[in-house]
């Protein structure tokens, strides 16, 4: 059973404004380039970050590369999942380990530039609350290295399957760069099922049905070799749980 993480931080006010939360299985090659950059952003930044690694039980090493990196950082750790649990789990542990205010979730090759978190940051001001989502749908979307063509065929038919099975209205549910507000998105993280990769699906159809704001913006995205999305079976996972997940709403099983 995940548990929250510092509360004592998020009520006494001392705690980071800011925790990234990195999922990572087998990212020893990518890791500590992304970490570096995720470093240097956060010594530039107004406000204290924290950054968790979440290793989901890599056979490489990961986990050494990444304590490495972050070693004699303040607020910056390595959070180690008991075994090899899948990407939503990983999240999910992260964000329940979350000591920041608000909450940015990033992949691990950093298709997305962090410096794109100070747009996420500015958008979330002007709603006040709840998640942006990154998106590479959009018009001001800004593409520099596309995916090769299957995998690309592979997102757009997944987000058709999204909106027509969800009802969500989103462009793109799939790119792993996403800001919220802890405060609102902690209690959907602790009813949250998934651990494969459909968990954003999960989290924002849960957020949705709460009325929590969501807000979708374009953001530069760079396609980087080594996707752990297998392109013949993933997709039929992720199918499975769209229908899983609409049926746990129908059975209120995210009940608050």
């Amino acid at each position: 059973m995940l548990a929250a993480g510092n509360e004592r931080d998020r009520r006494d006010g001392r705690g980071p404004y800011l925790t990234v939360v990195i999922p990572a299985y087998n990212e020893e090659r990518r890791i500590g380039p992304s970490l570096e950059a995720i470093l240097a952003h956060a010594r530039s930044a107004p406000y204290r970050t924290e950054i968790l690694v979440v290793d989901d039980g890599s056979t490489d090493r990961t986990i050494e590369v990444s304590r490495a990196a972050l070693k004699g950082v303040p607020d910056a750790r390595v959070v180690e999942n008991v075994a090899n649990r899948g990407k939503g789990y990983s999240v999910r542990h992260g964000v329940l380990e979350a000591a920041g205010d608000v909450v940015l979730l990033t992949d691990a090759d950093l298709s997305t530039p962090i410096q794109e978190v100070d747009s996420l940051l500015r958008h979330l001001g002007e709603i006040g609350h709840g998640i942006v989502i990154g998106s590479r749908a959009l018009k001001e979307s800004r593409i520099e290295v596309h995916q090769n063509p299957a995998r690309e065929m592979m997102g757009k038919t997944f987000n058709r399957l999204v909106r027509a099975f969800t009802g969500l209205p989103f462009n793109d549910t799939q790119c792993g760069f996403k800001l919220m507000t802890l405060r609102d998105t902690l209690p959907i993280f602790r009813k949250a099922r998934v651990d494969g990769f459909s968990w954003d699906v999960e989290i924002l159809y849960i957020a949705v049905r709460r009325g929590v704001p969501v807000k979708e913006v374009g953001v530069t995205w760079r396609n980087a070799a080594g996707s752990k999305v297998g392109v013949l079976t993933e997709p039929w996972r992720m199918f499975r749980d769209i229908i899983k997940i609409r049926s746990a709403y129908r059975r209120g099983l995210y009940d608050a």
